[in-house]
């Protein structure tokens, strides 16, 4: 008998949570950013493929084929902080292209390197700055959990 699909998609996102290391707060955030409801329960099934399409954005893999052509995603803090923010940048409309791919082009475009992986703490640092700066003049208030 085949898995519940709602069920499936449940266990998937928690299983990208777990895989980011999001604490509890950040993952209610991408869950009310995307859908509007902070727990995945509440959820259509729209919405549960909207919550993970966003993990996915954020770089977890469902499977081995990996859809977003970058292998081997940062996963230190100021790399999420960055992905985070790209991703608010795009819900906006600010970004058009929300995928790793596009933030990949946009650190080369500025720094040279081709990947977060690759970057050092203050080249990291200086895209941070330079993200948060593009939030505050689109007026994006809040940037980051409290």
């Amino acid at each position: 008998m085949k898995f519940n699909k709602k069920a499936k998609l449940i266990q998937l996102i928690h299983i990208g949570k777990s895989q980011l290391g999001l604490d509890d707060e950040l993952y209610r955030e991408v869950l009310e950013s995307c859908t509007g409801k902070t727990s995945s329960k509440l959820l259509s099934i729209p919405q549960l493929e909207a919550v993970l399409d966003r993990l996915k954005q954020l770089g977890f893999e469902v499977d081995s084929k990996n859809k977003t052509g970058v292998k081997n995603l940062a996963s230190d803090d100021q790399s999420k902080l960055i992905r985070h923010l790209w991703l608010r940048l795009h819900e906006t409309g600010a970004v058009k292209n929300g995928s790793e791919l596009a933030l990949a082009k946009f650190v080369e475009n500025r720094l040279g390197v081709s990947a977060l992986q690759f970057l050092s703490t203050e080249h990291a640092s200086m895209i941070i700055n330079h993200l948060r700066q593009w939030c505050n003049r689109i007026g994006l208030d809040r940037l980051t959990p409290a």
